[in-house]
C-alpha cells in the first residue's frame, strides 16, 4: 500500500493525522514551560546561583555575626539566636530583583514579542519566572539555616519551627518579587530595575529589627521600625524558629506578604496587558 495514503487504527490517513494542528496548552501546561525555560537561563548561569544562594549566606552571617556580636549581645553564640531569622529576609529580600530585571531584559530585547505571537496563555511568561525563582529563595534559607546551625544556632521551636520558618520566608520573598516584576515592565532598561530597587530595599533592610531589637531603640524609631515590613518579616520568622510566635506576629507577617501579593500581582498583569496591546 502506498504510504502517502497508509491509514492508522481510527481509519484516518497518515498525513492527515501529521498535519493536525496542536491543541494551545493548557495554563498549567504554558506555565510549566516558561518555568522551564527561566531554570535553564539560571543552569547556563551556576556562577550567578553559587554567589546568591551560596556564597551571600555564608559571607553576610559571617561578616554580621563576628562584627557585631560581642558588640551588641557580648558574644556572637548569643547574637546568632537574635540574627539569624532576620538574616534569612536580609539574604532572600534582594533576590526578589531579579523578577523584574528578568521581564525588562525580554520586553527589551523583543522576547515578549515573540511570546505574544504564540498561541499560550499570556500571564504564563510572567508567572513562570517569578515561580521558578521560589528556586533561589528554598536554596538561599536552606544554606543560611545550615550556616547559622554551624555558627551555634540553636532554634527551640525546633524542625517543625524551621520548616514553617522556610515556607515563610519563600513566601514572603515571593511576595516582595510582585513589587520588581511590576517595575520590569514599567521601566526600559534592567539597569534602572536594579538600581532603583536597591535604592528602596537596602534602606528597608537596615532601618528594620533585624541587627537589633526596635526596643533599645528611641520610641518614635521603635515604632517606625516596628512597622517596616522587613521588621515584620523577622519578627514572624524569629517567633517561627524559637516557638514564640504569637497570633499577631503571624497575622501582621502573614497579612502583610498577602496584602503585597493582592496588591501588585494584579498590577503586573495589568500593566503586561497593557504593554502587549501597544
Amino acid at each position: 500500500m502506498n504510504k502517502t495514503h497508509a491509514a492508522d487504527s481510527s481509519g484516518q490517513p497518515a498525513w492527515i493525522i501529521r498535519r493536525a494542528v496542536p491543541r494551545r496548552p493548557g495554563r498549567i501546561a504554558a506555565t510549566g514551560v516558561f518555568m522551564r525555560r527561566t531554570f535553564l537561563g539560571v543552569k547556563n548561569n551556576p556562577f550567578g546561583f553559587i554567589v546568591d544562594c551560596l556564597a551571600s549566606p555564608v559571607l553576610m552571617l559571617l561578616i554580621f555575626t563576628f562584627l557585631f556580636g560581642g558588640a551588641i549581645a557580648g558574644s556572637t553564640s548569643e547574637y546568632i539566636q537574635f540574627l539569624l531569622p532576620g538574616a534569612m529576609v536580609l539574604i532572600v529580600a534582594p533576590m526578589t530583583v531579579y523578577s523584574g530585571t528578568t521581564f525588562c531584559q525580554d520586553i527589551a530585547k523583543g522576547v515578549h514579542n515573540r511570546f505574544r505571537t504564540m498561541s499560550v496563555w499570556p500571564p504564563a511568561s510572567v508567572l513562570g519566572p517569578i515561580m521558578t525563582d521560589s528556586l533561589r529563595y528554598v536554596v538561599a534559607s536552606i544554606v543560611t539555616i545550615g550556616i547559622g546551625l554551624l555558627l551555634g544556632f540553636r532554634p527551640e521551636g525546633g524542625a517543625g519551627g524551621v520548616l514553617m520558618a522556610l515556607a515563610y520566608a519563600v513566601f514572603i520573598a515571593f511576595s516582595f518579587s510582585w513589587i520588581f516584576a511590576m517595575m520590569g515592565i514599567l521601566v526600559k532598561k534592567p539597569e534602572t530595575v536594579s538600581g532603583t530597587s536597591m535604592v528602596m530595599i537596602y534602606p528597608l533592610l537596615f532601618a528594620s529589627s533585624i541587627f537589633v531589637d526596635s526596643a533599645t531603640m528611641p520610641g518614635w524609631l521603635g515604632e517606625i521600625v516596628d512597622f517596616n515590613p522587613i521588621s515584620l518579616a523577622a519578627s514572624a520568622l524569629r517567633g517561627l524558629m524559637h516557638g514564640t510566635a504569637t497570633t499577631a506576629d503571624l497575622a501582621w507577617g502573614i497579612g502583610m506578604g498577602t496584602l503585597l501579593i493582592v496588591v501588585f500581582a494584579p498590577l503586573t498583569f495589568y500593566f503586561f496587558r497593557k504593554h502587549n496591546t501597544r
